[in-house]
């Protein structure tokens, strides 16, 4: 386990930067080429520790994948090319792996075992077991299958109806998945907004979906079709610079080529709802997705409340967005967010005694927090509990800080954001 610890910037951000490759995008692509008839070229490519367990998962199927870098090869060759694997799958530190491929191995008709990681291995996986289950899907594991290891005797799986009980993009994804191998219709009822990306690519890579509101139709025994696609920055990583540029004194910066997909803006919203100086400006479409870049100056933030509808837009961002609420002018109440309990470590509870220990006043509630802005920031220590979120968190803390911040575990930030502490140094020279 590695530490690192840094010191205040003495002068606000300055500069443009570039942030590395969207992480739902990158795995969600890997999926779709493997399972697709054709090559498929994507660029720009997320080489974090959880996008490469998606890699390694299908080529432990067979699949051949080549990777130089951000660009990756698929040589997809159908869906009924794929082997069953000699050894366990194993997922690492990827929810969104264990999640989504759950979808795929369930369907296939193929025996294969999964495992990950001790962090993994705590989140629940019955969200995503329940709903194949109704399918047909034969998972079998730990306190039944509600944990990993699973094993999976795949099979045709039956298109039926399902009602999500939870507002998770991932499990939406894993039966999408499902739905487009098994035979028949699926319709899936969503409990609220969620991130759409594997919606636009189903498009992309030749899938048929409709879309009606809430309802999702998906037919069954498709195949979909090599594409190449260049993934879009990630908002979740340009998160923690846009909220930095905010809240540092003295600063102007840009990021460029970052995604603003709607169901993935919810950061932006937030921050400027809280008085932020902050312009979007979209310039193409990458596929389907809105491509552009963010110019961000330093605010004079005041408190909000969170609630509601914008929380799943902005779940993964909620470190960030409390940092910047221990700076601004009043309380800030963020509920509704009780799906942070269960991500790489229990953020709600990861995010508020970090802030506390580096001098800041948070309370902590069952489904969120509570901060109290105009906080002086001492300096001191964050434990990442191997979260890349909460390591980030404290990273762009140590900018404001009075003195000195030590991340422990900052490695376990390569998860989604290799070359951070590089884009940090450009940022704040």
């Amino acid at each position: 386990m590695t530490h690192v610890k840094l010191h205040p910037a003495s002068k606000g951000l300055k500069g443009t930067l570039s942030v590395p490759g969207d992480k739902s995008i990158s795995h969600r692509a890997i999926i779709f080429s493997a399972l697709a008839e054709g090559t498929s070229r994507i660029s720009n490519f997320l080489d974090g520790e959880d996008c490469l367990r998606t890699i390694q998962a299908f080529r432990e199927f067979g699949v051949r994948i080549e990777r130089d870098g951000t660009d990756v090869t698929v040589h997809g060759q159908g869906i009924q090319s794929l082997q069953a694997p000699v050894n366990p799958i194993y997922f690492g530190n990827s929810g969104t792996t264990a999640r989504l491929m759950s979808g795929v191995l369930s369907a296939l008709p193929l025996f294969s075992t999964a495992y990950g990681d001790p962090s993994l291995s705590k989140r629940p996986m019955d969200r995503v077991v329940d709903p194949l289950s109704e399918m047909g899907a034969e998972i079998t594991g730990r306190d039944n299958a509600q944990y990993l290891p699973l094993a999976y005797n795949g099979k045709k799986l039956k298109g039926t109806t399902v009602q999500m009980k939870v507002k998770s993009a991932q499990v939406k994804s894993a039966v999408l998945l499902a739905g487009m191998l098994a035979e028949g219709e699926t319709v899936i009822y969503e409990k609220g907004i969620t991130r759409n990306h594997t919606e636009m690519l189903m498009s992309q890579y030749g899938v048929s979906l409709d879309k009606q509101s809430n309802k999702l139709t998906i037919p069954g025994n498709q195949q979909p079709q090599a594409s190449d696609l260049k993934v879009p920055g990630d908002i979740s990583s340009a998160a923690f610079f846009i909220a930095a540029g905010v809240i540092t004194p003295g600063s102007s910066i840009t990021i460029e080529n970052t995604g603003l997909n709607p169901t993935r803006d919810g950061i932006i919203t937030a921050l400027k709802k809280m008085g932020a100086d902050i312009e979007v400006e979209q310039v193409e479409k990458v596929g389907h997705e809105p491509v552009g870049r963010v110019h961000v100056k330093t605010s004079e933030l005041h408190g909000c409340t969170f609630e509601g509808e914008l929380i799943p837009n902005l779940i993964d961002e909620i470190p960030i967005l409390a940092l910047a609420a221990t700076q601004a002018e009043g309380t800030t109440y963020i509920r509704d967010a009780k799906e942070l309990r269960v991500k790489e470590t229990d953020r709600i509870r990861a995010v508020v005694d970090n802030l506390r220990a580096l001098g800041a006043d948070v309370e902590p509630l069952e489904d969120g927090m509570i901060i109290n802005g105009s906080s002086r920031l001492t300096g001191g220590t964050v434990n990442s509990y191997g979260d890349h979120r909460i390591g980030m968190m404290g990273a762009i803390a140590s900018i404001i800080a009075e003195g000195p911040v030590t991340i422990e575990d900052k490695d376990c930030i390569n998860i989604s954001y290799p070359g951070f502490f590089n884009h940090l140094h450009e940022v704040c020279k």
